[in-house]
């Protein structure tokens, strides 16, 4: 399976959300990432056929999506950003409703429900209703949704969103899963989830795209360039005019500074492993947490 992106470009009257811009996906997880307004969204929005392209198409094995119709929305789930959910319906009783829109209903929707609702550890609270849930339990009611249709291809935008740490390794490690024969592509700001489950990254920036390769790879580029020191508070202020901050760490006596660039700060500092968000600030600059 593969889907395409053939030279896709998105207006909103003058400004430009996606620009001209095109790539394939496989099986796999592959991260998207960039800052706010890079056009992540607005992407996402165009390969689940919700939001139409200016130009340019979206290919399912080299078939326009437009072509395809519900056949190709059958393959998919999509989780946006913000979930819509009724609050007087149980979590089971909600499952249930999405399940019968997707055409899966009776024993066989009753099981699909039940055993999302345990993969994503709500089994014990599914009878409750939803306006009770938190914000991450609400998450993880759209992990399940999205599931309800086996799909093919997995679209998540910020799925990891008010989920705490327990609960997003808990999402990582059914992504992997699930990505053995699925095209999955996530966008997160909790880039350390993406480290860990992407085998490839997209880097988006105004629109754009500034490169796709593997987690490896983009390491790979940054390795040399990633710096840990121990400066003064006085110190800091200097440093955050002249270099690139990726992380700070305030201590009792000072404060320990991460630093990318291409060139070697000359106060003493030790070179440090580079992580994903260190790619991140390389290419778009600032801390980023």
């Amino acid at each position: 399976m593969e889907l395409s992106v053939q030279n896709l470009t998105k207006n909103f009257g003058s400004k430009c959300a996606v620009d001209n811009i095109s790539f394939s996906l496989s099986y796999g997880v592959y991260g998207l990432l960039g800052p706010n307004g890079a056009g992540k969204t607005t992407l996402m929005k165009m390969l689940v056929d919700i939001l139409d392209p200016s130009s340019g198409e979206v290919l399912l094995n080299g078939v326009n999506i437009k072509d395809l119709g519900a056949s190709y929305r059958d393959k998919l789930g999509y989780m946006p950003q913000e979930i819509g959910v009724y609050k007087n319906f149980s979590a089971k009783k909600f499952l249930k409703y999405i399940a019968a829109l997707k055409g899966i209903t009776g024993k066989t929707a009753d099981k699909k429900v039940d055993d999302l609702l345990k993969l994503v550890g709500l089994q014990d609270v599914g009878k409750k209703k939803l306006g009770g849930f938190s914000g991450g339990m609400l998450r993880r009611v759209g992990i399940a949704q999205t599931l309800l249709n086996d799909p093919k291809i997995l679209i998540l935008d910020e799925p990891t969103a008010g989920l705490d740490p327990q609960e997003r390794i808990r999402f990582r490690n059914i992504i992997s899963e699930l990505s053995e024969n699925r095209i999955v592509l996530l966008s997160t700001h909790i880039i350390s989830d993406m480290e860990f489950i992407a085998g490839e990254v997209i880097i988006m920036r105004d629109g754009a795209i500034l490169k796709i390769d593997t987690t490896e790879r983009l390491l790979q580029e940054v390795e040399g360039k990633v710096w840990n020191a121990f400066v003064s508070h006085a110190e800091l202020n200097i440093i955050k005019k002249k270099f690139t901050i990726g992380n700070i760490i305030q201590k009792t006596n000072g404060v320990e500074v991460r630093i990318v660039g291409d060139s070697q700060p000359e106060f003493p500092c030790q070179p440090a492993r580079p992580i994903l968000e260190d790619v991140f600030s390389y290419y778009f600059g600032g801390n980023v947490l």
